[in-house]
């Protein structure tokens, strides 16, 4: 089998918050952007990797999604536990530079792991967790 990963999705509760973190502070280019009913999917991505995206989406915008689960959904993103991704980079020190002087809020700073992998963790304006680690 050829599967490759296309998209995965990232909820967002303020979409010109999170279209300035990821196109202006990471750099990745917008693939789409979406508005239906008052909601907003925005599509970002590396340039360099056409195949791959992140779609910011309103939380819980799903069909069958409770008023209940969807409070739940937005509590747990301001705890910034709801969700999370991995990010690589072959400059990780640049990286965490630009990501620092663009105000991200860092929750872990450059670290050389146990496991040996080098990395550290910023939040984005939703409150998902994004952890970078280093290519080697």
């Amino acid at each position: 089998m050829d599967i490759s990963i296309h998209a995965s999705f990232l909820p967002h509760d303020d979409p010109e918050a999170s279209l300035a973190f990821y196109r202006d502070t990471l750099g990745f280019e917008v693939r789409n952007d979406v508005g239906h009913g008052g909601m907003r999917w925005i599509t970002v991505g590396p340039a360099d990797q056409p195949g791959t995206s992140i779609v910011l989406e309103p939380p819980a915008a799903g069909t069958g999604v409770t008023e209940v689960e969807r409070r739940t959904i937005v509590e747990m993103m301001a705890k910034g536990t709801y969700a999370r991704i991995l990010l690589a980079t072959a400059d990780l020190d640049g990286t965490f530079a630009r990501l620092q002087a663009g105000g991200a809020e860092i929750v872990q700073e450059l670290t050389e792991q146990p496991y040996g992998i080098r990395d550290f963790a910023v939040r984005d304006p939703a409150g998902n967790l994004i952890r970078i680690n280093e290519l080697r």
